[in-house]
């Protein structure tokens, strides 16, 4: 991992903006995954044991990232089920993309996927550990990386959607390249007001392969 790398983490200033068309692809294929993944054991973004838990050399709570509000957005792609995004985005002073997270959920699937696009330069092996109020830590491994983000999520809890959508806030801990870890805080107050609402916009149009 270079020095730049570990010193610009957060600084906004090589973190551009995923294109709508990126994301909305990574959505697409991240719920297609859902069904072979609900059948793999470990697969389940679920509780982490405390056997396990990473041990930083310290702690840091980043306090430069401003949150817009939650917004769902459906997408029916051809004659596949609908796909629903509750998503909310956090981003710098500069106006660059810092955090998103989306619950990603398919037409009577039954199933939630968590998706979370975080800034290169994390210490990959530790993932994403997520906290709703003061209740039990899940954690989302990294799953790839783009050349200015990296996503980490899998199949969601059940529960911690439950947790989400009662919840105040939602915290997640990250661990960058100097082993340090870096914590911010999303607010939940609309959460469950947009996730289980009619979505802001629908989309429906064929995905070019």
């Amino acid at each position: 991992m270079t020095g730049s790398h570990r010193t610009g983490v957060w600084s906004g200033r090589n973190f551009a903006k995923l294109s709508f068309a990126t994301l909305l692809l990574a959505a697409v294929g991240s719920v297609a995954s859902n069904q072979r993944a609900a059948s793999q054991p470990n697969s389940t973004v679920a509780p982490r044991p405390a056997s396990t838990e990473f041990a930083p050399r310290g702690q840091r709570e980043v306090k430069d990232i401003a949150y817009g509000d939650w917004r769902k957005l459906c997408f029916k792609p051809g004659g596949a089920k609908m796909l629903c995004r509750t998503s909310i985005t956090g981003a710098f002073a500069t106006g660059q993309m810092a955090v998103r997270l989306d619950i990603v959920e398919r037409e009577g699937d039954g199933t939630a996927r968590l998706q979370l696009f975080a800034p290169v330069g994390m210490y990959l092996p530790s993932g994403i550990k997520l906290t709703v109020d003061q209740g039990t830590p899940y954690q989302a491994p990294y799953n790839w990386c783009l050349t200015n983000a990296c996503i980490a999520g899998n199949v969601a809890d059940p529960k911690m959607v439950q947790e989400m959508d009662s919840g105040q806030t939602l915290r997640l801990e990250f661990v960058d390249s100097n082993l340090l870890s870096l914590t911010t805080s999303l607010p939940l107050g609309q959460f469950a007001s947009v996730h289980k609402g009619t979505p802001a916009q629908t989309f429906e149009q064929d995905i070019d392969e």
